[in-house]
């Protein structure tokens, strides 16, 4: 999604640096109240809750903006795809954070940005330089060093994030479409409808009410990830873009340390290597990204 806006001052960007942050924590505080969700929890119910959410941060936010005319829009068709894909990528994502070790699960994310050089020439006609073509190559040797890939050790469930991420790469490319003549309230509010309507269904088949402990931690979930969506979108309105590029890569420490703290988890030294080839080939894309004139607000 874009928006057009005032050059970043050193300030704002700092500011912006610190939502990142923020945003960061509360994804991976996100992430640790979904593992202990008790057993009966199941992921379609996360998904529920994380769907209400966002369609109530939404629809207040697209009604204070804009008032009820924001809701009309010449592309229903995208909006619908653009909230199923939405829909796909949380089921994958929550499902593959609790089956991963959260620090493994959280360097998958970022292949995200690997999968958008890959698709971009065949979806999106664009040339793609060797320089762009190398780095991706690189971050997923990365994704097959820090998996496994191979071994013994594999876990199958690697192919969930990878899933994700896929989709998210998706979500990325149909918001450079859908920006061009929708608003970003209107975007946010269309994938809340589509993601409840399409959640929901499904939940009634085996719908077991949560209570006590377990339905807090699902108001928690919706909440928390929402949160780390808006802080997200402000740190990227008011902060410099290319600036901000390596901030959301603390989220791997957090994640790190999250896992070790609270589920004992220690990432092997091996996954240190294909992490660390991940992230510098995400910046390297980064770097190498045509400069535009436009601030990009990341997916959601």
């Amino acid at each position: 999604m874009t928006s057009l806006a005032a050059p970043a001052t050193p300030q704002s960007t700092l500011r912006g640096a610190i939502l990142l942050v923020c945003a960061a924590l509360a994804f991976t505080l996100e992430i640790v109240l979904v593992r202990l969700t008790s057993p009966a929890v199941s992921q379609i119910d996360i998904v529920v809750f994380r769907a209400g959410a966002q369609l109530l941060f939404a629809t207040t936010w697209l009604l204070a903006t804009r008032g009820p005319a924001g809701f009309r829009t010449s592309r229903p068709g995208l909006h619908v795809v653009r909230g199923l894909l939405s829909l796909f990528c949380w089921a994958l994502y929550y499902a593959s954070f609790v089956r991963l070790e959260i620090a493994l699960a959280t360097v998958l994310t970022f292949t995200t940005s690997l999968f958008v050089v890959a698709l971009a020439g065949p979806v999106m006609g664009e040339t793609v330089g060797r320089a762009r073509v190398a780095a991706t190559l690189i971050g997923f040797v990365g994704v097959v060093i820090a998996s496994g890939l191979g071994t013994v050790g594999f876990e199958p469930a690697v192919l969930l994030g990878l899933a994700a991420s896929l989709g998210g790469a998706g979500i990325v490319l149909m918001n450079r479409r859908l920006s061009a003549s929708e608003p970003t309230p209107t975007i946010m509010a269309y994938i809340g409808i589509v993601t409840v309507a399409g959640s929901l269904p499904v939940a009634a088949l085996d719908w077991s009410v949560p209570v006590g402990r377990d339905l807090l931690l699902l108001v928690l979930i919706g909440g928390v990830g929402t949160l780390g969506m808006w802080l997200t979108i402000e740190a990227y309105r008011v902060g410099e873009v290319s600036a901000l590029a390596p901030i959301p890569y603390v989220r791997l420490v957090f994640a790190t340390l999250a896992g070790f703290l609270v589920f004992g988890e220690a990432p092997a030294s091996v996954f240190w290597i294909g992490a660390g080839l991940i992230v510098a080939s995400a910046l390297l894309l980064h770097a190498r990204r045509p400069r535009a004139t436009t601030k990009t607000e990341p997916r959601s």
